[in-house]
């Protein structure tokens, strides 16, 4: 396929690359121009059992997984360009010693571009982010190694910036554009390989990223080499199709890309979270992925149950900080209303549909974790770690 114009920021932990790289999408969507955007971190979540060592086991050679992240990445554009996309923008740490190894996304033309930050406003914005996984100390160490190992061809400090200060400078410095004329004729890709994913599907603010998580984590405990995806991260693209208005052809075309790469590093299956908002959504996945056995979970709630958890999304309170497209803080009380409404609806479409149902009422997020690979163990007849023995 011809190379696809790709705008990677990369930089340290708090410098901004999540937020602006959203901006510059969002931007160019409103303006009509059909893009893409992955963040690079939700190209990487394949892991090993925890050792004693070590919690998250990396493969030989790729400390921090991300070679795995941009071989990845190489897969989902193919998928983005089938959508239209006329570019794809990508905000990620990369390898400290190695920065954007863009050899290893032939499928893209790739620009990089380096955002900075200095060290205290650094710490002010890690302890406002008030993440575990945050450390100022770290972050400055990366930050420095990045210094010292790769040259700053494009670089934007975003000290004393707002958002949209930042983005301006990023696009005049890098004088990144998409491609003029979408291309339309469909890449041939490898079939995805044959194995086990589990989708677990629900409406907005039901708890899928929270549950799933929590899956994926129980069966790595078990013993379990096992994946994460996300479907929302890997199917951004503005503006949608009408011939695919919730872009399930490219969630599901990207799946298929995520899965074969994740299997030929070792995964045995993965977890997926996304939602389905009809019945005939399905068909994209059995498409994309007709070897691979997909067992569908629907997460339930009562319309009280969601109405408690979409507010308290409204009001911030989320799974995960930094992702990318959360479109329920901030919003006003009666559009959140009317997110609950679409909710319920969805909740009676889907009724039977799938081949699991869990209740989400009033119980904690871990006893619906493993309800769910309980359910799918047995559905699956498949040994995922030790609940099955």
């Amino acid at each position: 396929m011809a190379g696809l114009p790709v705008l990677w920021l990369y930089g340290t932990s708090g410098a901004g690359k999540t937020t602006v790289a959203w901006e510059l999408f969002t931007r160019l969507a409103g303006e009509g121009t059909a893009v893409g955007y992955v963040d690079i971190d939700q190209l990487g979540m394949c892991y090993g059992p925890p050792t004693p060592e070590h919690w998250a086991p990396e493969p030989a050679g790729d400390h921090g997984r991300h070679r795995l992240q941009a071989r990845t990445l190489n897969a989902v554009l193919a998928g983005f360009r089938d959508a239209g996309a006329r570019g794809v923008i990508v905000p990620g740490v990369t390898d400290p010693e190695r920065g954007v190894e863009t050899g290893l996304v032939p499928n893209g033309v790739v620009t990089s571009c380096r955002l900075d930050v200095g060290e205290a406003e650094l710490a002010r914005r890690l302890r406002a982010r008030n993440s575990p996984h945050d450390d100022v100390a770290q972050a400055v160490a990366h930050a420095e190694t990045l210094d010292r190992a790769v040259p700053r061809a494009v670089c934007v400090d975003t000290t004393g910036l707002s958002v949209a200060e930042v983005a301006d400078r990023v696009s005049a410095r890098t004088g990144w554009t998409p491609a003029g004329i979408p291309v339309t004729v469909p890449s041939p890709g490898r079939p995805a390989p044959p194995g086990e994913i589990l989708w677990i599907s629900g409406p907005a603010a039901i708890g899928k990223s929270t549950v799933g998580w929590l899956v994926y984590h129980q069966l790595r405990q078990a013993g379990t080499h096992a994946a994460f995806v996300d479907l929302d991260q890997i199917g951004f693209h503005r503006p949608a199709r009408a011939a695919d208005p919730g872009n399930h052809r490219l969630k599901a075309a990207n799946l298929a890309a995520v899965w074969r790469e994740f299997r030929a590093s070792g995964a045995e299956c993965l977890v997926a979270v996304g939602p389905l908002e009809r019945p005939e959504g399905l068909e994209a996945y059995a498409t994309a992925l007709p070897a691979t056995t997909i067992t569908l979970c629907r997460l339930t709630a009562s319309r009280a149950v969601l109405a408690e958890r979409v507010t308290r999304r409204g009001h911030g309170l989320k799974p995960a900080n930094g992702m990318a497209g959360d479109e329920l803080i901030g919003q006003p009380a009666a559009r959140l209303a009317e997110v609950v409404d679409r909710s319920a609806r969805i909740l009676d479409r889907l009724t039977g549909v799938g081949d699991l149902d869990v209740d989400t009422d009033r119980r904690p997020p871990e006893e619906i974790a493993t309800e769910i690979r309980r359910k799918w163990i047995s559905a699956t007849a498949r040994g995922w770690g030790t609940l099955a023995r």
